[in-house]
């Protein structure tokens, strides 16, 4: 499954090369509370039909009706870009369904040859971040290296946005946890590669949209070199695996390293990757393990849900409380009574 920036640009790119008129929509700038964040994408055709959002829906409504009066072949035969503003009354607000005081600048781009939408695909292919600059009084692009995550900005003349690699997901092991992991990873938008060199684990593990390898966990990671844009979860509860990828990911630019175990496990994790194979302490101190956030997590999707809660939470750069973590959740936990201290033991393994 693609993220949506990826699905907005190869759908406009598609629908202008069958030679259907497009307009590329982009959230320029927002003041007060919006749907959408600038940068959010949006394409409609001649026909209405619509990929990507901008607001919740009652903005898109009006777009396809401005764009149907005024003709998409018009808009694209000019190439001239279009701002447009709503939300700056509190009745446009209202009608369009924007938070109280929320307003929200669009920018509509007729898209042609200058568009550049098969460059910038392929950059994103490729992982390589990029900046575009879109001249408003022309219509045409530059592309240049530039960061992921940069904030949008628009000036009298251009819009400058940011665009770059779909978020990764390297999974060590092929397990069930790893299937349900995976599923929840590509419903929100993450390429997900999952490594197990154990072929009976892997024999009969198939998901649509996840790539499977066998190679070892460290070769894999040293081949990938996981970006900032990469996160990497070992779940084998392997220590032959699963160090072997904690040592070079710990090292590596993933903006997210965890390992399952409970408490205990971790803490002797961490003296193994200290003490045998000189990782840094400041690598360490990165490490997410147990992994996941505390939600009294059973199941393997339950656990899986954790997990994944925790990746995006970081990729998305809230600072996590130490209570939301499984192993202060844990602790802070009500002690079990003696019936039920084996079956909480039970649990404590899995970390979640």
């Amino acid at each position: 499954m693609e993220d949506l920036d990826t699905l907005v640009l190869r759908t406009a790119l598609s629908w202008h090369q069958a030679g259907q008129p497009v307009v590329l929509v982009t959230v320029a700038r927002t003041w007060g509370s919006s749907p959408r964040p600038p940068g959010s994408l949006m394409a409609i055709n001649e026909r209405g039909e619509t990929v990507g959002s901008v607001s919740g829906g009652c903005i898109e409504d009006d777009l396809i009706h401005r764009i149907r009066e005024g003709g998409v072949q018009a808009a694209c035969a000019s190439s001239t870009p279009t701002v447009l503003r709503y939300g700056i009354s509190a009745d446009e607000a209202h009608r369009f369904g924007l938070p109280c005081g929320g307003t929200v600048e669009l920018v509509l781009e007729p898209v042609s040859q200058h568009s550049r939408l098969d460059e910038l695909l392929q950059a994103c292919q490729q992982r390589r971040s990029t900046e575009r600059v879109l001249d408003l009084r022309t219509g045409r692009v530059d592309l240049h290296e530039g960061q992921r995550d940069g904030v949008p900005r628009m000036d009298e003349h251009h819009l400058t946005t940011y665009l770059g690699p779909k978020a990764r997901l390297i999974v060590i092991g092929a397990g069930d946890l790893s299937r349900y992991l995976s599923e929840m990873a590509l419903s929100v938008g993450f390429e997900v590669i999952v490594c197990d060199p154990r072929e009976e684990h892997r024999a009969n593990w198939r998901l649509a949209g996840v790539t499977v390898c066998h190679e070892m966990p460290d070769d894999l990671i040293q081949r990938l070199q996981p970006d900032a844009r990469t996160a990497v979860v070992a779940l084998t509860h392997d220590p032959k695996l699963d160090d072997l990828a904690l040592i070079d990911a710990l090292q590596s630019e993933a903006f997210y390293v965890g390992a399952i175990g409970s408490r205990r496990n971790s803490m002797h994790r961490r003296e193994r990757l200290r003490t045998h194979f000189d990782v840094p302490e400041s690598a360490l101190q990165s490490l997410h393990g147990p992994a996941g956030l505390y939600i009294g997590s059973k199941t393997p999707a339950e656990i899986a849900l954790s997990i994944l809660a925790e990746v995006v939470a970081v990729k998305n750069g809230v600072r996590l409380n130490e209570p939301t973590q499984v192993a202060a959740g844990k602790s802070r936990h009500e002690a079990p009574s003696a019936p039920e201290a084996e079956s909480a033991v039970a649990l404590d393994t899995c970390g979640v």
